[in-house]
C-alpha cells in the first residue's frame, strides 16, 4: 500500500506540472530512460515527499516504465485486439522482484487457456487468478468477467492437494451460493405477496423509524422487500466472515433497490447502509482496486445520509431524539473515505477523513464498568452498546433510555396484535358474506382495512363478473342472490337456484329448502369459468397433496430467510468496532511515517 501511496503522489506532481515520463527528454527514442533528468526530477521531488532520492527515484523510474508499456500496450491493442495484462506473482516465482510482469492475450479466450500459459512460462503447477477480489471462473472468457487491456491479475499457487479440494469446494461453493441467492428472492417474493390475511403466516410490512406502516405502490414494495432481504442475508453473512458470499447478496440487494422511485430512497437509510456494507466488503476481499466503485458508492451513502437525517442531522434528532447511535455508520464511512484517499495518494485527505474517524471513536468506545452495570439489570449487551451511545455515555440516562425503547417496542407489538386481529375479524365479517377468504383479504388490504369499503369492492367486482359472464343459463341478479345469502343459503347452491328458476327467489328459497339448502349433483349446472377476479369460493383451488407439499416448501423456504433477519430494528447500528479500530490502527501507522532511510 506505501508503494501505491508514494505512486499516487507522484502522478498527481506529474500532472500538476504536465510532466510526460514517456516523452523525451525522461524517454529517449528506444524507449530507455533519461537518465539525467529522471535524477533532476527524483532530487526535486524527494523533499517535498520527505522520502530518500533513491525511493523516489525508483518510483518514478517504475511509473515511467509502466507509461512506455501502457502506450505501445494500447497501440497493440487498437491494431490487434491483443491485450497487455499486469501479472502479480507470488513473490518466490518473479523472475526478478522489482521488475513488473506482463502477458499479452487476447480478451475473447477462456482463462483456463491464460492459466495454462501462466504456468508453463513461470513454472507454476496448479495456480488460480484473482481479478479485484474475485477468483475468475477458468470455463468463462477473460471480457466476461471484467478482464480489460491492463488490467492487473493477481496469480495465487495452490498445492496439489488444495487443488482438489479447491476443484471440488468450487463447484460446490458456486452450486451453494446460487442456491442460497434463489432460495433468499424466492423467499422473500413469498413474504412480499403476503396481506396478513391468515394468522398463523409470517408477513412483511414496509414501516417508518416509528413502527407507521408505509403506503407504497405494489410493484415498489416488492422491490423493497427483496432489496432488504438481500440486505439482511449478506449482513448475515458478514458477521459471519463470509465476506465473497455476502458480496453476492449485496449486489443483488444493490440491483433490486434500483427498481425502487428515487423519492423513496432519499426517505429511508437502508440504502446508504447498503452502499456501506459493499465498500466494507471490498475492503475485507483487500478488492480496493474497485476504487471508482468504491468512492462513487461512499459518496451515494453521505448523499444518501445528509437526506435522511439532515444537514446537521436535525430531522433524526427529531424522529429518534438523538443521533448517538447513528454516528457509528459516519465512523465506518469517513474510515472507508480516508482508507481510498491514501490509495490514492491524497495524504492530506486521508489525515482529516481519519481525525474525524478518531474523534467519533472516542465517543463511541464504551466504558467496560458502564457496559456490565447495564447487563447487570439484565439488558443485553446491544442494548446496553446502543443505550450508552444514545445517551452519550451516561448511565442513568442509558437505563431509562433502555427500558423506555422496550416499553415502545411493546406498545408497537400490542398495535400490531390488534392491527391484525382487526383485518382477521374483517376477513371473516365478509367470508360470512359469501366472499371467499383470499377475495375477502385482498379488497381489505386495498380498502387500508375499511370493512364497508372492501364489501363494496367486492360488490363491484361480482357485478363486473356478472356483467361479463355469457353463461348460457342467464346472469343471475346479484339483489336476489342476496335475498338468499341474507337468509343464510350457501353462495354457490344459491346461484345455481336462481338458475334453475328463472330467477325467481320464492321458486329458489323452495327448491333449495327441499333439499337442505344443498341441491343434488343432478340439478347442479355445469360451472362457468371462473375468473380471478370473481370473489366466488370457486376460485380457491382445491386442496391436495401437491398443493400441501408446495405450501410446505414455502414454509421452510420463509422460515429460512426469516432467521436472518434481526429481530432487534437497529441490530445495523450495532457495531462493536473492532474491526475498524484495526483499521485504524493500520491507516495510523501509514499516514504517521516519517521520512525513509531505507530503499
Amino acid at each position: 500500500m506505501e508503494e501505491q501511496n508514494t505512486e499516487a503522489k507522484l502522478k498527481t506532481r506529474l500532472k500538476q506540472e504536465k510532466i510526460q515520463l514517456w516523452n523525451p527528454p525522461y524517454t529517449d527514442d528506444s524507449n530507455q530512460p533519461g537518465a539525467q533528468h529522471m535524477q533532476e526530477l527524483a532530487e526535486r521531488y524527494a523533499p517535498l515527499l520527505d522520502l530518500q532520492v533513491e525511493e523516489v527515484g525508483g518510483a518514478l523510474e517504475a511509473i515511467r516504465v509502466q507509461a512506455v508499456r501502457r502506450g505501445k500496450g494500447n497501440k497493440t491493442f487498437r491494431e490487434t485486439n491483443v491485450a497487455t495484462l499486469e501479472l502479480l506473482l507470488p513473490r518466490d516465482s518473479k523472475k526478478d522482484p522489482k521488475k513488473k510482469d506482463h502477458l499479452e492475450t487476447r480478451l475473447d479466450v477462456l482463462v483456463q487457456e491464460v492459466v495454462d500459459r501462466i504456468a508453463e512460462e513461470f513454472g507454476l503447477k496448479h495456480i488460480k487468478l484473482i481479478l479485484n477480489g474475485k477468483t475468475l471462473s477458468t470455463d468463462q472468457r477473460l471480457d466476461e468477467q471484467g478482464v480489460k487491456n491492463h488490467s492487473k491479475v493477481m496469480v495465487l499457487k495452490v498445492s496439489d492437494a488444495e487443488w482438489r479440494q479447491q476443484v471440488s469446494e468450487e463447484e460446490e461453493k458456486k452450486k451453494n451460493q446460487n442456491e442460497s441467492l434463489q432460495r433468499t428472492e424466492k423467499g422473500f417474493q413469498i413474504l412480499s405477496e403476503r396481506d396478513g390475511s391468515e394468522e398463523t403466516s409470517p408477513f412483511l410490512e414496509i414501516a417508518d423509524q416509528r413502527g407507521n406502516p408505509l403506503k407504497i405502490p405494489h410493484t415498489e414494495k416488492k422491490a423493497l422487500i427483496l432489496a432488504m432481504g438481500f440486505h439482511e442475508k449478506g449482513r448475515s453473512l458478514m458477521k459471519k466472515k463470509q465476506f465473497e458470499n455476502a458480496l453476492c447478496h449485496l449486489l443483488q440487494a444493490d440491483q433490486q433497490f434500483s427498481k425502487c422511485g428515487s423519492a423513496l430512497l432519499r426517505s429511508v437509510d437502508n440504502f446508504a447502509v447498503l452502499q456501506l456494507d459493499i465498500v466494507w466488503c471490498y475492503r475485507a476481499l483487500e478488492a480496493l482496486s474497485c476504487l471508482d466503485d468504491g468512492k462513487s458508492r461512499l459518496q451515494r451513502a453521505e448523499d444518501c445520509f445528509l437526506q435522511c437525517y439532515g444537514e446537521q442531522q436535525q430531522r433524526l434528532l427529531m424522529i429518534k431524539g438523538n443521533t448517538g447511535r447513528e454516528e457509528a455508520l459516519f465512523l465506518r464511512l469517513y474510515l472507508l473515505q480516508s482508507l481510498l484517499s491514501y490509495i490514492e495518494g491524497n495524504d492530506a485527505q486521508a489525515r482529516h477523513q481519519l481525525a474525524k474517524v478518531e474523534s467519533l471513536y472516542g465517543r463511541l468506545c464504551l466504558d467496560s464498568e458502564k457496559m456490565a452495570q447495564l447487563m447487570a439489570l439484565g439488558f443485553t449487551d446491544r442494548e446496553a452498546r446502543l443505550g450508552l451511545r444514545a445517551c452519550q455515555g451516561d448511565l442513568q440516562e442509558a437505563a431509562i433510555h433502555i427500558s423506555n425503547q422496550r416499553q415502545e417496542r411493546e406498545e408497537l407489538k400490542q398495535r400490531e396484535r390488534q392491527k391484525r386481529s382487526r383485518r382477521l375479524e374483517g376477513i371473516t365479517t365478509l367470508t360470512e358474506l359469501g366472499f371467499s377468504r383470499k377475495d375477502a383479504a385482498r379488497a381489505l388490504h386495498h380498502a387500508d382495512g375499511d370493512v364497508n369499503r372492501a364489501y363494496e369492492i367486492l360488490l363491484d367486482s361480482s357485478r363486473a363478473a356478472q356483467m361479463t359472464n355469457n353463461n348460457t343459463e342467464g346472469v343471475v341478479s346479484l339483489e336476489r342472490l342476496e335475498e338468499l345469502l341474507y337468509l343464510g343459503f350457501d353462495r354457490v347452491a344459491s346461484e345455481a337456484a336462481l338458475r334453475l328458476t328463472g330467477g325467481d327467489v320464492q321458486s329458489a328459497t323452495q327448491l333449495l329448502l327441499d333439499n337442505q339448502g344443498v341441491l343434488p349433483p343432478g340439478l347442479l349446472p355445469v360451472s362457468p369459468p371462473s375468473s380471478s377476479s370473481s370473489p366466488s369460493p370457486s376460485s380457491e383451488e382445491p386442496s391436495t397433496s401437491s398443493n400441501s407439499a408446495g405450501m410446505a416448501d414455502d414454509a421452510e423456504l420463509v422460515n429460512e430467510v426469516l432467521e436472518d433477519i434481526s429481530r432487534h430494528e437497529e441490530d445495523y447500528l450495532d457495531l462493536t468496532l473492532e474491526e475498524e479500530s484495526e483499521l485504524i490502527a493500520t491507516m495510523k501507522a501509514y499516514l504517521t511515517r516519517g521520512p525513509a532511510h531505507t530503499v
